[in-house]
C-alpha cells in the first residue's frame, strides 16, 4: 500500500474541508452559539485530522487535533465561543493552507510548527475550562494530561497481560521455515522480537495505522508473520489490535518508540522471542532455506519500490487540475460517443459501395447525422469542463472579513449567481482578478465609518460580487456602495504622473479618464498600505481577463458607488461563429456578440461628429468599416446597399461593414502564439474545411 497515489484526492478534500472550516468559522462568529454550526466544525476537524495522520503528515495532524480539541469541550458545552478564539482559529486555517501549498508544492508539509498558535489554543482551552493560563503551566498540564493517559494505558494493557490476553503475539502458528528463519537470525546476532500492537478505540481509519506500522517496522527490519494476514489488515478485516514477528539488528525500547510515533496507536507490548533449533524439522530445512531466501529477497524488492515511491513523493510536485462531474453527464458522453462510431461506420460503408444517386442522398445524411452528434459531443465534453463560480467565491467572505479588521471598516459581502458555470481552466485564473476588484472595493471604494456617518449612509458598507449568464459569456459584476471614482482627481493624478497632458485631460470623456485606472502603476492612493497603493491591482485584473478571452469595463458615480463589471467566455475551445468575407480574405465572428445582421442602403447612413452612424428602428449605432480596420487590400465599388452586422457589448452597439457573408460555423479555436505581434482585435484562429486559415475577430475591442 504506497499513500502518494492518494495524494490528489488528499488535496481535493482538504481544501473542501478548509473551505468549509472558513465558511463555518464566520458564521460562528456572529452566532456563536449555534450548535449545528459548532458540530459541523468538529466534524470537518476531526475529518481533516484523520486525513493527515493517514498520510503521515504529522504537524498538520497536530494543528487540527488541537482546534478538535477546543471544539470538542464547546460541543460538551464547558466553554464558551469568544472573538479571540476564532482569530486564533482563522490563524490556524492559515497555517493549515500554508501545510497545504507546502505538499502541493513538493508532497511534503515543510518544517513549521506553528508553536505559537497551538500554545494560544491552549492557553484559550484552560481559561474556558478555569484551569491555569500561563504557558509553562498550559505546557505542564499537557505534558501531565499525556503521562495520565500514558499511565492508564500502561496499566489497562498490563491488566490485560495477567489475563494473558496482552501478549497475542504467542498465538501466532509459526511455520518451520518461520522458525529456521528466527534461528538463523540468532545466529547473525540479529533480535527476534514478537509484538502486539493496539490502536486506540476513537481510531477510524485502522487500515492506514497498521500500514504506517508496517512500513516503519520494514525500515527496520524484516517482517516474518502476521496475524491477521497482511490482506486482512488492509481490508480492515481486525479489531483494535494485530500481531507481528519482526526480525531486526535495533534494540526493543528503539521498536517500541518507533510503532508509538505512528499517530491513533494505543500501546505496544513486545518481547524477544526465541526457537529451540530442535523444533525445526531437518527434513523441511531446505525448503525454509529456499522460502525465507524468497522472502528476503521479496522484502529487497519491495523496499526498493517503497524508496523510489518515497522518492517520487518529496520531489515530483503535485499537479491538482481534477474536476468532479456527475455521472448522469458521463453517461450523456459515452452515449454520444458511441453515436459517433456509428456515423463513423455508416460513412465507411457508404465509401464501400457503388455510386448512385442513392449513395450520394445517403452519404449526405450520414453527414448531417454527424453534424448533429459532433455538435452535441460539444456541448456535453462542454458541460463536463464546467464548474460552478462558487468554488471560487467562497473564499472572500474570509478576505472581506479580514479587510474590515486590518483597514477598521464596517463592510458585509454579498453575492449571488454562485450556481454560474464556467470553464474549469476561466475558474483556474479568474480568482485573483476578482481578489484585487474586492480589495480596491474595500480600501478605495468604501467611505471610512467617520464619512459614512457624516454622509448619513448606512454605517456598514455594502460590497456585491454577482454573477451571472448572458448569452455565451458570463457577467461578474463588483458594486459597492462606496464614494465612488472622483473624475477630477483622476486626471489630476495622471496629469502628475505624466501620463496624459493638461490639453489631453480637457478634451477625455468620464470613460476615458476611468480607463486611465487600468494603466499599469497607476494608483490614486495617497498612501502605501498593506492592502493597496502600489500601482499594482486594476492594471493586472485588465491583462489576466484579456488573455483569458474577456474584458472588463467600470462605472461609477460619484459618491453613489463604483461598478465593474467583468465579461469572460463560456468555453475556450469551440465556438459557433459567423463566417464572413472582406475581399479576399474570411474572418469569423463569434455568434454569441451577434444580434442582428442588416441590408443598410447607402443613403440611409449619417454623420455625427465626422463619423458613420446609421438609425435603426430608434437606436443610433456607430458603423464600423471592417476592411480600413483590419487593412484589407483591394478597394470595393460604392454600392447601394451594404450588409451590416450588428454587435453588442452589454447595453453598447455597434456596427460593422463586411462585404459577404459565409454562413454559421462551428469553429475551433487556435491560439496565434506569442511569436507574431498581436493587434488584440484578433481573438485567435481557425482551419477550415478546404485547410484555409481563418482570423476570429475579438469584437468586444471595438465596441
Amino acid at each position: 500500500m504506497d499513500v502518494s497515489q492518494y495524494l490528489e484526492i488528499f488535496i481535493d478534500e482538504t481544501k473542501e474541508h478548509l473551505q468549509s472550516l472558513n465558511q463555518q468559522l464566520l458564521i460562528l462568529e456572529t452566532e456563536p452559539e449555534n450548535s449545528e454550526t459548532i458540530n459541523e466544525i468538529f466534524r470537518a476537524a476531526h475529518s481533516l485530522k484523520g486525513m493527515a495522520g493517514t498520510m503521515g503528515f504529522k504537524r498538520m495532524q497536530r494543528l487540527t487535533h488541537d482546534m478538535e480539541n477546543v471544539f470538542s469541550e464547546i460541543r460538551n458545552g464547558k466553554m464558551g465561543v469568544t472573538a479571540e478564539l476564532v482569530d486564533v482559529l482563522f490563524k490556524g486555517l492559515d497555517a493549515l493552507e500554508g501545510y497545504l501549498s507546502n505538499i502541493q508544492e513538493s508532497a511534503d508539509e515543510g518544517t513549521e510548527d506553528y508553536e505559537d498558535i497551538i500554545d494560544q489554543l491552549n492557553n484559550i482551552l484552560n481559561v474556558g475550562l478555569g484551569k491555569a493560563t500561563g504557558n509553562e503551566d498550559t505546557k505542564a498540564q499537557v505534558q501531565a494530561a499525556g503521562a495520565a493517559a500514558a499511565d492508564a494505558s500502561a496499566a489497562e494493557i498490563s491488566a490485560s497481560t495477567a489475563s494473558g490476553t496482552a501478549n497475542k503475539y504467542k498465538e501466532l502458528p509459526l511455520a518451520d521455515y518461520e522458525k529456521n528463519a528466527i534461528v538463523k537470525a540468532e545466529k547473525m546476532s540479529v533480535n527476534a522480537f514478537g509484538i502486539t500492537v493496539y490502536v486506540q478505540d476513537y481510531c477510524i481509519l485502522k487500515a492506514a495505522r497498521a500500514f504506517l506500522v508496517f512500513k516503519a517496522l520494514e525500515g527496520m527490519g524484516d517482517v516474518i508473520k502476521s496475524k491477521p494476514e497482511v490482506q486482512d489488515i488492509e481490508d480492515e478485516k481486525f479489531d483494535l489490535d494485530f500481531s507481528v514477528v519482526l526480525l531486526t539488528k535495533n534494540d526493543m525500547e528503539d521498536v517500541r518508540k518507533t510503532i508509538l510515533n505512528v499517530s491513533e496507536i494505543k500501546e505496544v507490548y513486545i518481547e524477544p522471542i526465541s526457537v529451540n533449533e530442535n523444533e525445526v524439522s531437518e527434513e523441511k530445512e531446505e525448503t525454509a532455506a529456499t522460502t525465507e531466501e524468497a522472502g528476503l529477497r521479496n522484502n529487497v524488492q519491495s523496499k526498493a519500490v517503497a524508496q523510489n515511491a518515497a522518492k517520487q513523493q518529496t520531489s515530483k510536485p503535485v499537479v491538482n487540475r481534477s474536476v468532479r462531474v456527475d455521472i448522469e453527464k458521463l453517461d450523456v458522453l459515452m452515449n454520444l460517443v458511441s453515436e459517433l462510431i456509428i456515423a463513423k461506420n455508416g460513412l465507411v460503408s457508404m465509401s464501400t459501395s457503388e455510386k448512385g444517386t442513392k449513395t450520394e442522398s445517403g452519404f449526405n445524411e450520414q453527414i448531417e447525422y454527424l453534424e448533429r452528434v459532433t455538435t452535441n459531443l460539444h456541448e456535453s465534453v462542454m458541460k463536463v469542463r464546467m464548474v460552478p463560480i462558487e468554488s471560487v467565491l467562497n473564499r472572500f467572505p474570509r478576505m472581506i472579513r479580514d479587510l474590515s479588521k486590518s483597514l477598521n471598516k464596517k463592510m458585509e459581502l454579498y453575492m449571488t449567481g454562485e450556481e454560474t458555470e464556467l470553464d474549469r481552466t476561466v475558474i483556474d485564473e479568474i480568482g485573483d482578478p476578482l481578489m484585487h476588484l474586492l480589495r480596491n472595493a474595500a480600501d478605495h471604494g468604501l467611505e471610512s465609518n467617520e464619512e459614512r456617518a457624516a454622509k448619513g449612509k448606512p454605517g456598514v458598507g455594502s460590497i456585491f460580487l454577482d454573477a451571472y449568464q448572458d448569452g455565451n459569456n458570463v457577467v461578474i459584476e463588483v458594486r459597492d456602495d462606496g464614494a465612488g471614482i472622483n473624475v477630477e482627481k483622476v486626471k489630476k493624478k495622471a496629469i502628475e504622473k505624466g501620463t496624459i497632458t493638461s490639453e489631453q485631460a480637457e478634451v477625455m470623456s468620464d470613460k476615458e479618464v476611468i480607463d486611465l485606472l487600468f494603466k499599469p502603476s497607476f494608483s490614486t492612493a495617497e498612501v502605501i498600505t498593506d492592502v493597496s497603493g502600489r500601482g499594482v491591482g486594476l492594471d493586472v485584473v485588465k491583462t489576466k481577463i484579456e488573455a483569458l478571452g474577456g474584458d472588463i469595463e467600470a462605472k461609477t458615480k460619484l459618491g453613489a458607488g463604483s461598478n465593474f463589471i467583468i465579461r469572460l467566455p463560456l468555453t475556450l475551445a469551440i465556438i459557433q461563429a459567423l463566417m464572413v468575407e472582406l475581399g479576399t480574405e474570411k474572418y469569423a465572428i463569434p455568434l454569441g456578440s451577434i444580434q442582428t445582421i442588416e441590408d443598410v442602403a447607402a443613403s440611409d447612413i449619417k454623420y455625427v461628429h465626422s463619423k458613420e452612424v446609421i438609425n435603426l428602428r430608434g437606436n443610433v449605432i456607430p458603423l464600423l468599416r471592417l476592411n480600413e480596420i483590419l487593412d484589407v487590400p483591394g478597394e470595393k465599388a460604392d454600392q447601394e446597399n451594404l450588409i451590416v452586422v450588428i454587435i453588442s457589448k452589454g447595453d453598447r452597439l455597434a456596427g460593422l461593414v463586411v462585404d459577404n457573408l459565409i454562413g454559421q460555423q462551428e469553429i475551433v479555436i487556435k491560439s496565434i502564439g506569442k511569436f507574431i505581434n498581436n493587434n488584440k482585435i484578433i481573438g485567435g484562429a481557425t482551419i477550415l474545411g478546404d485547410g484555409e486559415v481563418a482570423l476570429i475577430l475579438d469584437v468586444n475591442t471595438l465596441v
